[in-house]
């Protein structure tokens, strides 16, 4: 019976017999990873909130006052690409998704393309690079795009 027992453990292992210690500090280990980043990501979650507001009141009003219109409207696109990147991070952290990876890299490339400090290459490369992740989201990652 303790046979059957050990060869059901070692096949939920990947295959591996493992020893008791091996498989106690594996779930210890696994469930702290775990725990410091569901942490992490509430931390970034909620600084995310934090800049929404912050950026709701502070930027968009600026749209409406006499000054560099398209000044400000780059830093608004900036700053809600930036938590946008904060957002989708933080999901990446609580569930390991690979489109939330994707997603995290499509915002990191569309930050890019709009920094004015970009030459045409750059924007040549980053829209590339964009366009190949929208081809491995929709075509390649599973589940349903949003």
């Amino acid at each position: 019976m303790a046979e059957a027992t050990e060869t059901q453990q070692a096949a939920k292992d990947g295959g591996e017999a493992r020893t008791a210690v091996e498989r106690v500090l594996n779930q210890y280990v696994g469930n702290a990873i775990h725990l410091f980043l569901s942490l992490l990501a509430i931390i970034i979650l909620g600084v995310a909130m934090i800049a929404t507001y912050d950026t709701v009141v502070r930027d968009i009003p600026k749209l409406f006052a006499p000054i560099d219109e398209y000044k400000v409207l780059y830093d608004l696109i900036e700053s809600l690409l930036l938590i946008a990147i904060a957002a989708e991070l933080g999901l990446l952290l609580l569930f390991h998704r690979t489109s939330a990876a994707v997603e995290v890299i499509i915002f990191v490339i569309a930050r890019k393309i709009v920094s004015p400090e970009s030459t045409a290459l750059d924007v040549f490369i980053s829209v590339a690079a964009l366009a190949g992740l929208l081809i491995v989201r929709f075509y390649f990652l599973p589940g349903k795009p949003k």
